[in-house]
């Protein structure tokens, strides 16, 4: 079955995991840390087109920042959970909210926090540094670190394997 959602977690995955904090702000009614988090410009391209080829996104991360959004926000990121303490939870009521069958979403993670919410997803990708078990629980880990073109890898890797990467292609005039 081809996948029609990929849940991304944030830091360890789109980021390095490196977090540079510079005070808090208010985010709707709960105070923040700022933050500021460096994403891949490669990772970003994919991501931003994936709903036009049929493929729905989420971000599902524990941290909150504004950062976040804002990257969100600029990748048209179809659905934003931030301040998650329970991943599996979050997902298995979003999930069944909305009816989407399990084994057509695709989870991205990197570390322990993840293993539970992955679990219920029909594919399980991480970046090459993604802690032991995570790596051992994944379909694919892609050769490249989180931050550093794992996202944008592992999502070609989807793309191909469901027969769309040549609609992500045609969306540039890219020709094979």
């Amino acid at each position: 079955m081809s996948i029609l959602w990929i849940v991304f977690d944030v830091d360890g995955t789109l980021t390095d995991g490196t977090i540079h904090v510079s005070g808090s702000m208010k985010f709707g009614n709960e105070e923040s840390i700022y933050e500021s988090k460096h994403f891949s410009a490669r990772d970003g391209l994919l991501i931003r087109v994936l709903t036009d080829i049929g493929i729905n996104t989420m971000f599902l991360t524990g941290r909150r920042s504004i950062a976040v959004d804002e990257r969100a926000r600029d990748l048209k990121i179809t659905e934003v959970m931030q301040g998650v303490k329970d991943k599996r939870e979050t997902l298995m009521r979003f999930l069944e909210e909305r009816n989407i069958p399990s084994e057509t979403v695709a989870y991205i993670g990197d570390d322990l926090n993840d293993y539970t919410a992955m679990a219920l997803c029909g594919y399980k990708a991480c970046p090459a540094d993604a802690v032991i078990e995570i790596c051992e629980f994944c379909d694919y880990v892609s050769p490249y670190n989180g931050g550093h073109g794992a996202v944008r890898d592992i999502c070609e890797h989807i793309l191909r394997r469901d027969g769309k990467y040549d609609a992500f292609l045609n969306l540039f005039s890219a020709q094979r």
